[in-house]
């Protein structure tokens, strides 16, 4: 498979906003796309995200939205003012949910890409069969990606290790967002199923999601540009 138009997004996991602008100004002429998780999001709420935004990066909130189905498009719909091109919710969360969440999305915000969220990244065959879950991990992804795009969603969240196996069942329109981003000889963390960008990138993926090998670099800006590079 031919490379598409792979992306780098930053992961902005970090625990300080003053630290995490600074680190921005640095990546500001290098980067695009930013995600903004559950840890930057409660501690500093949408004036965050909009001040992010307002440094000229794209932002994709990842909040991982999970609940019946009204409560989720309703938070859908409260999102409508603020300048976010990504969001995500649980594709555990069923039929329903997913398309509640898009009829929502449709409505408030069309340009909106709502990304499905499979199987996390940290969980390996055995953490799944602990939440009684009897798939492997390519089983579950593959079973919930089919279910998010026939309910409306136009893009996922998977590892990258599933990457060929969608190509060959969803649209190609379809967007895939990979986490589980590590260059080669990197530290895979609390990640167990990884890939390298360039890799990725050759198996599909739209959007690679990268954190720490770019935040805990010694020049953030110069390894932004090298990931850039090995996915172009």
């Amino acid at each position: 498979m031919s490379k598409r138009d792979c992306k780098l997004i930053l992961a902005l996991d970090m625990p300080e906003r003053n630290s995490a602008l600074s680190m921005l100004e640095k990546l500001r002429n290098d980067l695009e796309w930013v995600k903004i998780g559950l840890q930057m999001h409660l501690a500093y709420g949408a004036n965050f995200v909009r001040e992010v935004a307002s440094m000229g990066f794209k932002i994709f909130l990842d909040l991982k939205l999970y609940d019946i189905p009204n409560t989720v498009a309703s938070a859908v719909r409260s999102l409508e003012d603020l300048p976010i091109g990504m969001l995500t919710i649980h594709a555990e969360g069923g039929r329903e949910m997913m398309s509640a969440a898009a009829g929502a999305a449709r409505q408030t915000n069309p340009d909106l890409l709502l990304l499905g969220v499979t199987v996390l990244t940290s969980f390996d065959e055995a953490g799944l069969a602990e939440t009684g879950v009897c798939l492997t991990p390519a089983e579950e992804v593959e079973k919930l990606a089919k279910l998010a795009v026939d309910s409306g969603l136009r893009g996922l969240v998977c590892s990258p290790l599933e990457l060929e196996a969608l190509r060959k069942i969803l649209p190609a329109q379809t967007k895939l967002v990979t986490p589980g981003i590590r260059p080669a000889g990197g530290d895979a963390n609390e990640q167990k199923r990884i890939m390298t960008p360039a890799l990725a990138a050759e198996k599909g993926s739209d959007f690679i999601v990268v954190g720490r090998p770019i935040l805990a670099a010694e020049n953030p800006a110069e390894a932004a540009r090298e990931i850039i590079s090995q996915i172009s």
